[in-house]
């Protein structure tokens, strides 16, 4: 299935190309982005597509755009406020491109769009979970999505309750996971244009910024977790999705169940077999005996100290657990 067209003109032809290589570079898109420095080549390409969202500035904003049959409209304002466009949500031109997006996504997700289904693979559900704690779980898992994404659209979601990312990617978060989840909680429309406009990147590895409150993972039922993993599934372009997280979040055994393979960081003194020894008899008493099948226990190797913040997230993979987490990929999928 085609991709809906999200359709950006603005005179200024640095912004524009600039807004549209910022969109394009998040890999879940699920917009096929063109740019348009004016409105006679906006109207010659709308006259032969079904454009979905038009993102267009006061100053090309005219008599013949009205007439086009474009679904969405939002206006690109430089601070002026214009009482004829008032019929069409307004933003501000000059800010943030994250927080831009954010804003045209939430705005065109509670119009209760459903995108159609893509054909492609299924989605790889790859969850990373442990027991044990301080065992690099997440050390590994953004190894692992890094190195995942440099072939492949991955998208990355930490579930953890208290996870630490604002300091680790040394910036502060204007939504995160729990506007998503919310978002499910209140059947708002369609979440695939929300996520859109939450989704941070790392490279090639795109990543929903985690909850700041415990309390917030803690509220959402295993049922809307689920419900998020099909819709990225669904109408995202992700290949594979990568969930970091711990017994903290509600059906945890049914989440790990949903993904196709689990990789579990052990260590081997005493203490980390015996909570090992407790989760598997867990798994047998609870009916989830299936889910060792698919379990896969790594022991990491130590990594050396490569700095704080994103220096630290950006050079694990040329490491020891970077080294460790390409012969994994190799051994499962064939490359890395």
């Amino acid at each position: 299935m085609k991709k809906d067209i999200f359709a950006i003109c603005d005179p200024e032809a640095a912004y524009a190309l600039r807004l549209t290589e910022f969109i394009q570079e998040r890999q879940g898109t699920a917009f096929e982005i063109h740019a348009f420095t004016n409105v006679k080549s906006l109207c010659e390409f709308a006259a032969g597509h079904e454009v979905s969202l038009l993102l267009i500035s006061t100053r090309a904003m005219c008599r013949e755009v009205r007439e086009l049959p474009i679904e969405k409209i939002v206006i690109l304002s430089e601070g002026e406020i214009l009482e004829e466009l008032s019929e069409y949500s307004c933003i501000y031109k000059y800010q943030a491109s994250d927080s831009l997006v954010a804003e045209v996504m939430e705005d065109y997700a509670a119009e209760r769009r459903t995108p159609q289904a893509l054909l492609k693979k299924d989605m790889c559900c790859i969850a990373i979970y442990s027991p044990i704690k301080r065992v690099l779980k997440t050390s590994f898992a953004l190894t692992l999505g890094q190195l995942l994404a440099k072939d492949r659209k991955v998208l990355y979601l930490n579930m953890e309750s208290c996870s630490g990312f604002s300091r680790l990617m040394e910036k502060e978060f204007t939504a995160d996971i729990s506007d998503l989840m919310y978002f499910i909680k209140r059947d708002g429309g369609s979440l695939v244009y929300k996520l859109q406009g939450i989704v941070q990147s790392l490279g090639n590895l795109d990543y929903v910024p985690p909850a700041l409150s415990p309390m917030d993972i803690r509220s959402v039922e295993c049922k809307e977790w689920l419900s998020l993993l099909e819709e990225v599934e669904s109408y995202s372009t992700y290949e594979m999705i990568i969930l970091d997280f711990d017994e903290s979040v509600d059906g945890f055994l049914e989440i790990l169940r949903r993904c196709q393979m689990v990789y579990m960081p052990v260590r081997e003194d005493n203490i980390s077999v015996a909570k090992i020894r407790q989760y598997e008899k867990l798994l047998e008493f609870a009916g989830y005996g299936d889910l060792e099948e698919k379990t896969r226990k790594l022991k990491l190797p130590f990594h050396g100290n490569f700095g704080q913040g994103t220096q630290y997230v950006e050079q694990l993979i040329w490491g020891e657990l970077g080294d460790f987490a390409r012969n994994l990929i190799r051994e499962e999928f064939g490359n890395g």
